[in-house]
């Protein structure tokens, strides 16, 4: 026998009702399920984002670090190359001044021919030859020739002082190889004075030329100046 309409009636509410209610529960699982991996792309991206802006930061610390260390390196440079100029010019300024006093003091002719006869003796001494030349400046010819009779005969007296040998030496004016001239300010070279010795067809030479002797006793009294100008 049929079912009664109102008993179908029910029976199809109750299937509807059903098919909703598994909807309903299949489209929250559905959401519950998108909300899960929406979070858990959120956090990689939220995690992702950090670890990006932690990265730029490092390396811009890194940068900025790098940047300091530069700029206090090169203040060091800067501030060393400064003090090593300053003492520089300081010595310049000894070394003009000392070559004054000497151009000024050697303006004596008496204090010029000891002066010179005195350079001539030594470089004997270092070069303990028989024949020997002198060159000088053409200026100072007249002078180094009057010293050359006294020089020769102080050479034999301190070698036999010092050493009871009896040695003579025969000293020769040498044209043939000038000095420069006096210092002008023009370009090119020139001597303050003094002589070059020199002997063995000019294989050997000894240098005591006033310039000469000046740079030696600078360089020799570099630590002692800067000592007394630069300690503190």
């Amino acid at each position: 026998m049929a079912a009664a309409p109102s008993e179908t009636q029910t029976q199809i509410l109750q299937m509807t009702q059903f098919i909703l209610n598994e909807a309903k529960d299949k489209a929250e699982e559905i959401g519950a399920k998108a909300l899960q991996e929406f979070s858990v792309e959120k956090l990689k991206v939220v995690n992702s984002g950090k670890d990006k802006i932690r990265q730029d930061f490092d390396r811009k610390a890194k940068q900025i670090d790098t940047q300091n260390a530069i700029a206090r390196s090169t203040a060091i440079n800067r501030s060393r190359l400064e003090k090593i100029k300053a003492r520089q010019d300081v010595i310049q300024s000894i070394s003009a001044d000392s070559m004054d006093q000497l151009k000024s003091v050697l303006k004596n002719e008496a204090k010029m021919r000891e002066f010179v006869t005195k350079l001539i003796v030594q470089g004997l001494l270092m070069l303990l030859e028989d024949n020997v030349q002198v060159r000088c400046r053409e200026c100072d010819e007249a002078v180094v020739v009057g010293c050359l009779g006294s020089a020769g005969a102080e050479y034999s007296k301190v070698l036999l002082a010092e050493t009871g040998a009896k040695k003579t030496c025969t000293l020769t004016l040498d044209k043939a190889n000038r000095l420069p001239p006096a210092p002008t300010g023009a370009p090119g070279p020139s001597c303050l004075g003094g002589v070059v010795l020199a002997c063995q067809n000019g294989s050997i030479t000894i240098d005591n030329t006033i310039d000469s002797r000046l740079g030696l006793v600078l360089e020799q009294a570099k630590p002692t100046i800067r000592d007394l100008l630069f300690s503190r």
